[in-house]
């Protein structure tokens, strides 16, 4: 296939910081001033659109921006994209992964809810990766490098969310943590064995996606707080939903700060950001509204997530991981052939028991359990 040409302005050498000064290949353009300069270097060389498109990075997105053309690079060298810079590259990757697929089934908060309108571990990804959007594009950010590390951040989540993820934790002896799990994904068991083969920065913004991370870019901050304020939005939602929450119950010293809505606390979170971070190098809120930001997290683990109507069905689900991981421990000849080719590798036995375990559906989880334990006569 052939590459793909575009010519766009180009900032001339030197006057970085000047508007008015640009150029575009092999043709004259005014400047300010009125004067004519020619693009000597760059006359009669095509730029590929990928190209083109690095350069309006480096034109509009603020200097404390994650540069496409400036990436770390990848585990394993590759010929780049004609069309598209290596952060929507790797977006696209995690999109079209089989991990990313497998989130629709997956627990968020409520196990296997009656009702069609609670979130999913996918909707939840959906969620921080429109939030993080919105706050990447308002402080002229790598829109590309967000959405890439939120929609990749809980590909190594378990079936039944933190339950499955406790589960596995507690019996596997290398131990078991889903943001590692993440990168775990997209580094060696996606594409056969292969892994995606992402860049350094958007790797970087799914291992440290958690409360005690550290990312090393600005919109790996982003996502790591977008995580917050969409679990915070959608679990109260979904609370409110089944009946065990009234927005009544939130105290008044947190709804005075952030709004007695959900629109109206998902609104001011993310105006607050935002308005805090503008020309910043960090990422944060001011001290009223992360400190109300907090209580109400606080909130909503003593009244939510240790709820016995939203939680009481943990312990099943825990017990059956358990199960599965002890049945196919003893039976390592029933894994698929991709995990015998990772212990030919040299991974351990126990971390392959988790790569399989970890990787299902809460359905096909259940399926396998029942498969193993329930005899066929009795099932319904």
């Amino acid at each position: 296939m052939q590459p793909h040409f575009f010519s766009i302005p180009v900032r001339l050498r030197g006057e970085s910081h000047k508007r008015d000064s640009f150029l575009y290949a092999g043709f004259k353009i005014k400047k300010g001033n009125g004067d004519c300069v020619q693009n000597n270097e760059m006359e009669g060389k095509k730029m590929t659109i990928r190209e083109s498109l690095e350069l309006r990075e480096k034109e509009y997105l603020s200097p404390y921006a994650a540069f496409s053309m400036d990436s770390r690079g990848r585990r394993r060298m590759e010929e780049p994209c004609d069309i598209r810079p290596v952060f929507q590259r790797d977006r696209d990757r995690i999109l079209h992964s089989k991990s990313f697929r497998r989130l629709k089934d997956k627990t968020q908060v409520f196990l296997t809810p009656q009702g069609d309108h609670y979130r999913t571990r996918m909707t939840h990804t959906l969620e921080v990766s429109q939030n993080a959007r919105t706050i990447a594009k308002a402080l002229r950010l790598n829109e590309d490098l967000v959405e890439a590390i939120a929609l990749g951040h809980d590909l190594g989540h378990t079936p039944f969310g933190h339950a499955g993820e406790r589960a596995l934790e507690e019996v596997c002896p290398y131990g078991f943590c889903h943001s590692e799990q993440s990168v775990r994904t997209v580094d060696i068991l996606e594409k056969d064995g292969q892994g995606l083969n992402l860049t350094f920065e958007v790797r970087d913004g799914i291992q440290n996606h958690q409360t005690n991370g550290n990312p090393g870019t600005l919109e790996g901050k982003i996502v790591r707080i977008s995580d917050k304020i969409a679990y915070i939005h959608h679990d109260m939602d979904d609370a409110i939903r089944a009946g065990i929450l009234k927005e009544s119950d939130i105290p008044k010293e947190i709804a005075d700060v952030i709004g007695n809505t959900l629109g109206s606390r998902l609104d001011h979170f993310i105006h607050d950001l935002v308005t805090t971070s503008t020309k910043q190098n960090d990422i944060c809120m001011s001290v009223p509204v992360a400190e109300a930001m907090k209580k109400l997290r606080t909130f909503l683990f003593e009244h939510l997530y240790t709820n016995p109507v939203a939680k009481g069905e943990e312990e099943k689900a825990e017990g059956l991981i358990k199960t599965l991981y002890e049945y196919y421990g003893k039976h390592m000849e029933l894994l698929p052939v991709d995990y015998h080719l990772l212990m030919d590798r040299g991974e351990p036995k126990e971390k392959v028991l988790c790569d399989y375990i970890g990787a299902m559906t809460d359905r096909f989880a259940i399926a396998k359990y029942e498969e193993i334990y329930i005899p066929k006569c009795w099932h319904g």
